[in-house]
């Protein structure tokens, strides 16, 4: 075992053990007040399940209906035409909305093509390349009740087309493509 996995297995126990360390030292209700977090916890989980569970239909929705499948026949002609692969054009999508489905869709990807394939070696670049802005937005500003968001979403939606660009043109110079 190398000396990084030993540090990447102990680096959170020993977190967590200096913290109580401290929180002891200081003479805090340790157990009460990890407790308390506990349904802190609890009460915010409660708190976005609507707004998990309303992104999820829209997800299903939009993979179930054909409507993506319909977009991406649309659009298929400029792709191929600049060199980008439509069957990448849904984690593209999906991965602003969900992580788990665009996690989801890189493995599928990646078993259909192979992980050193381009659209393998795309999927990947892009799945670590952009985040999920949606998702984030949706989960952290309805926890906290922020309604207008204002500049949040075009930037996070920026940086994802950025990251999604950054992703293509980075796989093809570095993999040679």
């Amino acid at each position: 075992m190398g000396w990084i996995t030993t540090f990447s297995t102990w680096i959170l126990p020993l977190f967590i053990l200096l913290i109580l360390l401290i929180a002891t030292k200081k003479k805090l209700p340790t157990y009460e007040l990890f407790v308390e977090g506990g349904k802190d916890g609890i009460n915010m989980a409660f708190s976005i399940l609507p707004f998990l569970l309303g992104m999820f239909v829209a997800i299903t929705i939009l993979r179930s209906s054909g409507a993506l499948d319909a977009f991406i026949g649309l659009i298929k002609p400029a792709l191929m035409f600049v060199g980008i692969p439509p069957e990448i054009v849904p984690l593209g999508i999906i991965r602003p909305i969900s992580g788990t489905a665009a996690l989801s869709l890189t493995a599928e990807l990646t078993q259909n093509y192979g992980p050193d394939s381009f659209i393998g070696r795309l999927a990947a670049t892009m799945q670590g390349s952009t985040d999920t802005t949606l998702y984030v937005l949706t989960v952290y500003f309805g926890a906290v009740g922020i309604t207008r968001m204002r500049y949040a979403l075009k930037v996070g939606l920026l940086t994802d087309l950025v990251g999604i660009i950054a992703s293509i043109v980075l796989t093809k110079l570095i993999f040679g493509y």
